[in-house]
């Protein structure tokens, strides 16, 4: 099998660093993006405030508690895309197969231009750096190596700022010493269970009898043993879609008014419909989340004919499944609504029609 060259970019702390690149008076300070109100949630934090111990997806108000000289920002999504274009266009400056998890975060083969030459991945890597710090003012870190899985382990071993290559002859002296949560597919739970036969370390698992992880996971045991190994088969996909699009809102004070609730869905459903549309996706699946005040959750879900990606058409069936749904008699007080599509496809692909938008 051909050796690759891949490259995986991670922007440092995306969102927190467009606010303080665009906001001298917030650099080197502790910065917090996300919901400022009594129920939001930091969607990222500066690595400032990461030492006090703020990270993503934490309350806002233990975040405070945590970091109480903080700023907080609310998010300006359209603007991190803005940036995220920047960015993925200086990746298509040098490869066609690009692979996006994120706005802020990519797989990149470069095989084409590079080959199998360390000398010349590590080279591009660095003027690809130095390109995204040029173009934004902020700061990527690098992973260069020949799998995906060792890419995204490189780019991690030493942020903010890093360029690090994983080569293949020394693959086990990098990643052996790491926490087994550095490998891709190793969660919470998979890791618990690991911790309680006395696993770690990367290397500890690579060295573990495939008896006895067949005997705790089953057919994954090859899998585990796999990428303990940095073996990685994985090709960079790049025409990857996603699986959904969706946004949320959470009130700060519990919300009684199906008319509010409806002014919501519209909104909701014009950033969705703008996300497809930059994405070149369209949706055939509309659906609603409701949490109560006693943080119950349900979501109701309805399939249109063909893929839409249209605002006016998405608010519709959104707002109707909510008027279906809930009996207003019965005193229902909203605490969080969401609005989503999935059954993704790129329009004009795979039966999906690109429907005019509608504000």
């Amino acid at each position: 099998m051909e050796r690759r060259s891949i490259i995986h970019v991670d922007m440092d702390a995306f969102y927190a660093s467009v606010e303080q690149h665009d906001q001298p008076a917030l650099r080197g300070r502790p910065v917090m993006v996300g919901g400022t109100g009594a129920r939001g949630v930091v969607a990222a934090a500066s690595y400032e405030a990461r030492q006090y111990g703020v990270h993503s997806a934490m309350p806002s108000s233990l975040a405070r508690r945590l970091c109480p000289s903080g700023v907080f920002i609310k998010a300006r999504f359209e603007r991190y895309r803005e940036v995220s274009q920047q960015v993925f266009a200086l990746f298509s400056e040098i490869s066609d197969r690009i692979e996006g998890l994120s706005l802020d975060e990519a797989f990149i083969d470069v095989t084409r231009l590079t080959g199998a030459d360390p000398a010349r991945l590590f080279e591009t890597g660095l003027q690809l750096k130095r390109k995204i710090a040029a173009q934004t003012g902020l700061t990527a870190s690098v992973g260069l190596s020949h799998n995906k899985l060792l890419a995204k382990i490189a780019s991690d071993y030493d942020k903010p700022d890093g360029l690090v290559h994983i080569p293949a002859n020394e693959v086990q002296r990098f990643i052996d010493p790491l926490p087994i949560r550095k490998l891709w597919g190793i969660g919470p739970r998979t890791a618990s269970r690991l911790h309680q036969i006395g696993v770690f370390t990367v290397g500890q698992l690579r060295q573990t009898s495939r008896d006895v992880l067949a005997g705790l996971f089953g057919n994954q045991a090859d899998s585990l043993l796999a990428r303990a190994a940095g073996i990685d088969h994985r090709q960079v996909s790049g025409r990857r879609v996603r699986r959904s699009i969706s946004q949320e809102t959470t009130f700060p004070v519990d919300c009684r008014s199906v008319d509010t609730l409806l002014e919501v869905i519209n909104r909701q459903s014009t950033a969705i419909a703008e996300r497809l549309a930059a994405r070149n996706l369209a949706a055939r699946t509309i659906t609603i989340k409701l949490r109560s005040s006693g943080f119950s959750t349900i979501t109701r879900s309805r399939s249109i004919g063909e893929h839409t990606q249209s605002a006016g058409r998405i608010a519709a069936v959104a707002g109707q499944l909510l008027q279906d749904w809930v009996d207003w008699r019965q005193g229902f007080a909203v605490r969080l609504i969401g609005t989503g599509v999935s059954s993704l496809a790129l329009s004009g692909t795979s039966g999906a029609s690109a429907t005019p938008r509608t504000k």
